[in-house]
């Protein structure tokens, strides 16, 4: 029975409804929010029906254990007080409340929750008035200004585009901005009252674990100091790692250590800038290593005083010559080019590339004999840093080199068996790996070879593969010797003498027309290389302005053409009686000594010294054979080609 004097009941729920205080009626034992009265379910952000739907302590975040002692002293004393609760509105946003509690019938608690944050605005409100009393300031000015204050921090925290979170003394998470849920994918109720390191700073970039006694973050909760990283990070919620920089501040309160700020940007844009400028610096050094091995290709094209167009002669061996570079070089046909050496390959080759559309770009050059055999992959293809012993820097093989361009492969017939099925793949598929890189690298190469062996006597020996010699042999050109072609002689002659006048400053040197004669019944062993090199050591000893080549004997190549075996073979059986030896003049004695030279270098092969050399043979030091086949502008190596 209420008591006569008691409010009826209609009125104590009417003015629990509308009191202005947040009340809500607790059953600590069952977890049960019972009841909220308009002011609690503003506070709260929640109709009174979804507050009851979940167990209270779900409101409490890290402030749980302090809500069990605070429940723990109301059911005890009857009342309790605090202002160290932290309750979770239905968005998980954080509110630090002020809470007073008094027990009612079978165990429960009425709490009266007052927002500190509004409270403490209402005492400076009320501060100001008192002082407006005084007439020092008006309070409807004062509160805009407090209202406008609050505004502004909320804009400038949903505008910043950086993102933005709280923490406490804990690493609880206390607030995050918008641009802090846009770049880590968590929203605001996924992070507030969690462990922000365990969530998204548990990881290094490497994928090392993050422990948290080592994070910076944490660092300033234990010295009170500013810590800016720029290069570490966060984790996506997709499991993604974002690239950030980051600032964390501490907050003090009343000289306390309560937690921090943290200002963090992504920089993903800025690393990807980064990477690229680092690629394209490497592009550039890459080019510049290029440009540089180009460089120093064109400059020996220009040490060798060469023009490439000018092939002399008259004969109809040139002509035909002529007429076949001229069908080619518009093309990009691979060239064959055979013939003995000293024939001019080269220069074949050159006037190709030059009279086509590749003209503008470099002739590259590989003397395939003068590679050591455990370099020729690396010398074609390139290689990368660290492939193999002394490989300290990347480098382009040749054919990168020769990229839109032409590559001239001289002496072809030396490229060991086993580089030549990957030699025949660049052909076919304009495609290679450098040595100690996976990365395939397409290149537009025209390729133009040359030999002066045999390649099908190579091919049925089984020591060059025949699937390259037909890519290669796609339109062949014979350099004819020039024993055959002995009209140009003449020509060549008076070229040569014009360039080695120019280069040994000698003007007015001449040859006679007799000594021209001379130069035509030589049969040329050397063939071109070895009439430049005659002309040149004559330009050097000439005494006067008229050259002579006496000591040139026809005696020195193929015999001359002369009476048959048969009718010079006696009538008779009779051994002839042996004949006095013939006087010889000191010319004819310098000839009969270059012809034995020459006899001894072809039954050696062209090797000079050593056991069973030229030199063993003659008797001679092998010193002593160099300076006359120097003096006969003889080349060993020619010999040993022929």
């Amino acid at each position: 029975m209420p008591l006569p004097d008691a409010p009826p009941p209609s009125l104590v729920q009417e003015a629990f409804a509308r009191a202005p205080q947040a009340l809500v009626v607790i059953d600590p034992v069952a977890d049960r929010l019972l009841g909220a009265n308009a002011a609690a379910c503003r506070l709260l952000g929640g109709e009174a029906e979804a507050l009851c739907g979940l167990p209270f302590s779900h409101r409490l975040g890290a402030s749980l254990p302090l809500w069990v002692s605070f429940t723990d002293e109301a059911l005890t004393r009857s009342t309790a007080w605090s202002d160290d609760l932290v309750v979770l509105d239905l968005k998980r946003q954080p509110r630090h409340v002020e809470a007073q509690a008094q027990t009612l019938d079978e165990g429960r608690l009425l709490l009266t929750l007052v927002d500190r944050q509004k409270a403490e605005q209402r005492r400076a409100r009320a501060d100001l008035r008192r002082q407006h009393r005084r007439g020092q300031v008006g309070w409807e000015r004062v509160e805009q200004v407090f209202e406008r204050i609050e505004r502004q921090n909320q804009l400038i925290l949903g505008a910043a585009g950086e993102g933005i979170y709280g923490l406490d003394a804990e690493g609880r998470t206390t607030f995050v901005n918008p641009a802090a849920e846009r770049i880590l994918g968590w929203s605001s109720e996924d992070m507030v009252g969690h462990d922000a390191h365990q969530l998204f700073h548990h990881t290094q970039a490497d994928g090392r674990h993050f422990p948290v006694q080592q994070c910076p973050i944490h660092a300033s909760f234990s010295d009170g100091q500013v810590h800016r990283v720029d290069d570490e990070v966060f984790w996506h919620k997709n499991g993604e790692a974002i690239p950030v920089e980051y600032t964390s501040t501490p907050i003090f309160e009343m000289g306390r250590l309560v937690g921090a700020v943290v200002l963090f940007r992504d920089i993903s844009e800025r690393k990807r800038a980064e990477q690229q400028l680092r690629d394209a610096l490497a592009e550039v050094e890459s080019l510049k290593q290029r440009l540089e091995l180009e460089n120093q290709y064109l400059q020996e094209e220009i040490k060798a005083e060469f023009n490439h167009r000018e092939i002399v002669g008259e004969s109809a061996a040139v002509a035909h010559l002529v007429r076949q570079i001229a069908l080619v070089a518009p093309t990009d046909a691979n060239v064959l080019i055979s013939g003995e050496s000293g024939t001019g390959k080269e220069l074949i080759a050159r006037a190709i590339h030059a009279g086509g559309p590749r003209g503008g770009r470099p002739l590259i050059r590989v003397n395939c004999a003068a590679i050591p055999r455990d370099l020729f992959e690396s010398e074609f293809f390139g290689h990368v840093k660290g492939a193999f012993t002394g490989a300290v820097n990347d480098r382009p093989g040749r054919f990168e080199l020769a990229d839109g361009g032409t590559l001239f492969l001289d002496e072809v017939g030396e490229i060991p068996l086993e580089l030549q099925g990957k030699l025949l793949r660049v052909l076919q598929e304009q495609q290679f790996e450098r040595v100690g890189d996976n990365r395939t690298r397409q290149v537009d190469v025209r390729v133009i070879a040359a030999t002066n062996r045999e390649l099908r006597e190579m091919v049925a020996a089984g020591t060059f593969r025949e699937d390259l010699y037909f890519r290669l042999n796609v339109f062949p050109i014979a350099s004819v010797p020039l024993r055959e072609r002995s009209e140009d002689v003449p020509l060549l002659a008076r070229h040569f003498l014009i360039r080695a006048c120019q280069k040994f400053n000698k003007p007015g040197v001449r040859i006679p027309p007799s000594q021209l004669e001379v130069l035509k019944r030589y049969p040329w062993p050397g063939n071109i290389r070895e009439l430049e090199n005659v002309i040149e050591r004559q330009v050097i000893v000439a005494q006067g302005r008229v050259l002579a080549f006496d000591d040139l004997s026809p005696a020195a190549g193929p015999p001359l053409a002369g009476p048959s075996s048969a009718e010079a073979a006696p009538s008779t059986r009779q051994a002839p009686a042996p004949a006095e030896p013939a006087l010889l003049t000191e010319h004819e004695l310098a000839s009969r000594q270059r012809e034995n030279a020459l006899a001894a270098l072809r039954a050696c092969g062209g090797k000079v010294s050593g056991p069973g050399g030229a030199a063993e043979r003659l008797g001679v030091k092998p010193t002593t054979l160099r300076s006359r086949l120097k003096a006969w502008a003889i080349d060993p190596r020619d010999v040993r080609a022929s």
